[in-house]
């Protein structure tokens, strides 16, 4: 699990106006917020955030003015035409509270020879975990499954300290028989008439 630093600033503006000032000066406005105290809006610089939101389930480490806090993004909001980070929500998080979060499913091996397709029923499973020791991702191997095969949440090995919080019968994965289209009768006529 990667854990960044970032110097934040509190900001007093609000509104359309102060965050897109925020904006033009390559910053993100961003709430911070959590464990009962009121929300701090902060500032933060634009392109490390972007950067440290590559990583799934990042954990921040930010300077606030002179104090450190954990946290972990919540919401973020992006423009839907540009990409550029517009807004983000940071939960607060203290070393060894469980949070619930989502990591990505990887695969891993190949299937059984054959016409198969794996589908991909849910990319992602709630899991609980250490706020310091978040997973990425959790990797699953296909290896020799043929098609009816279906792998459940509980089937998938989780690293240590962190448990399911998907319904463990919850279908993550399951092998499909490819089907070939057949052409239809009155087509095959009408090719061989010509």
């Amino acid at each position: 699990m990667a854990d960044v630093k970032l110097a934040a600033e509190t900001r007093t503006e609000f509104g359309k106006g102060a965050a897109r000032r925020i904006r033009r000066d390559k910053k993100v406005p961003g709430v911070v917020y959590g464990h009962g105290v009121d929300p701090l809006h902060i500032t933060l610089p634009g392109h490390e955030l972007q950067l440290a939101l590559r990583t799934p389930n990042v954990l921040l480490t930010l300077d606030i003015e002179g104090k450190t806090q954990l946290a972990i993004p919540k919401a973020v909001q992006r423009d839907a035409i540009k990409g550029f980070l517009e807004h983000v929500d940071l939960l607060t998080v203290k070393s060894g509270e469980k949070v619930n979060v989502e990591v990505y499913v990887h695969t891993e091996g190949e299937l059984a020879p054959g016409a198969y397709l794996l589908e991909h029923v849910l990319s992602t499973l709630n899991v609980e975990a250490e706020a310091t020791h978040i997973p990425e991702s959790v990797t699953v191997s296909i290896a020799g499954l043929e098609a009816g095969a279906s792998i459940l949440a509980k089937d998938i090995p989780l690293p240590e300290g962190t448990t399911l919080a998907t319904d463990e019968d919850a279908v993550v994965l399951q092998v499909l028989a490819a089907q070939a289209e057949e052409a239809p009768a009155d087509a095959e006529a009408e090719a061989t008439e010509a």
